[in-house]
């Protein structure tokens, strides 16, 4: 019998490694996100009447989110720095879900101000009675050379990205040790994980969200029901890189390149609210070959920096004759 069960065990081994590697070739996350998609809870059931607070929700990542749990049947508290954004996303969540104005709150937020916090903490849960989700995705990217780069910069890419997020944290995270349950999801990205060149300010801001939450998580040992969680996104499609710093605080972007390349927001949203539902702890999510990526320098970092340096070396070159530093990648420019 044991020989039996064993030689079907040998049997059994090529097809479970063979569906794994057919996983990860069309996959656009790690599997444990992927499992959770195919078996896992669904979110339109997990999160129907749960208060989930979004930072950053009057574009990109965040309005999605807001549109996709409004369809959830999530109640909403929406921030962001601009009101009437604000207002226009949550007119076409009410458009698009059963929702009543009641159900979502318009939160106008600066993560800059700080000292607001704590009032604008104390303003949601007056309003709902409390606080289940709260996702941290306000910030903004980096596109500028580290020897052109004010350290200005710098200062402003921490200000934003990691302080402001650990300031809304600590506001919301004693009202959920309290209640003994929540979810603290905060949007990184696989510059969180791994390096790249234009970007040092904005990777050393997602490195530090990395090393912050890691250790809250080990922290918490005692709250089994609240759940940090990071996500790390590859290329999406949205505004960050329009909103970019560059080399000086105050001059935008100047070539901002087609997004089709990249990964859908819809499909990046999904699959978080996925994670959220199932409870997932680290969020792998990118189209290949981003997501290869993320594999090599998580097993095979000496074959990573190889990659590393080649990619870089050409998105450098890209950047310097005033090309788009994503999109070049994918498309030849055209010459006169």
């Amino acid at each position: 019998m044991d020989w039996c069960f064993m030689s079907a065990l040998w049997y059994l081994l090529p097809v479970y490694v063979a569906f794994h590697f057919l996983c990860f070739i069309f996959a656009d996350a790690d599997l444990t996100l992927l499992r959770a998609s195919l078996i896992g809870h669904r979110p339109e059931t997990t999160l129907r009447g749960l208060v989930v607070w979004v930072t950053g929700a009057s574009s990109g990542i965040g309005e999605e989110l807001a549109y996709q749990l409004a369809k959830c049947g999530s109640r909403l508290i929406l921030s962001a720095r601009r009101e009437q954004e604000l207002m226009r996303v949550k007119r076409i969540c009410l458009e698009n879900s059963d929702l009543k104005d009641e159900d979502i709150l318009i939160l106008p937020l600066d993560l800059l101000e700080r000292t607001s916090h704590e009032e604008k903490t104390q303003t949601a849960i007056q309003y709902f009675g409390r606080i289940d989700v709260l996702i941290n995705n306000g910030g903004r990217s980096q596109r500028s050379l580290c020897l052109e780069t004010s350290v200005d910069v710098y200062e402003a890419l921490m200000e934003l990205n990691f302080l402001g997020t650990v300031s809304m944290t600590k506001q919301v995270l004693p009202h959920m040790t309290q209640r003994g349950s929540g979810s603290v999801v905060t949007v990184s990205s696989v510059v969180g994980l791994a390096g790249a060149p234009l970007a040092t300010g904005y990777s050393a801001s997602k490195h530090a969200l990395q090393g912050f939450f890691n250790s809250l998580r080990t922290e918490l040992t005692d709250y089994p029901k609240i759940l940090i969680s990071t996500v790390c996104p590859g290329p999406v499609q949205s505004q960050i890189v329009n909103n970019a710093f560059t080399e000086e605080l105050s001059k935008p972007v100047a070539t901002v390149g087609n997004q089709e390349h990249k990964m859908p927001t819809s499909r990046c949203v999904r699959l978080m609210l996925v994670g959220i539902a199932n409870g997932v702890k680290e969020m792998w999510i990118a189209q290949q070959p981003f997501l290869l990526f993320y594999y090599a320098w998580q097993y095979a970092p000496t074959f990573a920096w190889t990659i590393t340096d080649l990619l870089g070396r050409k998105r450098v070159q890209n950047f310097k004759a005033g090309l788009d530093a994503d999109s070049a990648y994918f498309t030849k420019p055209k010459t006169s």
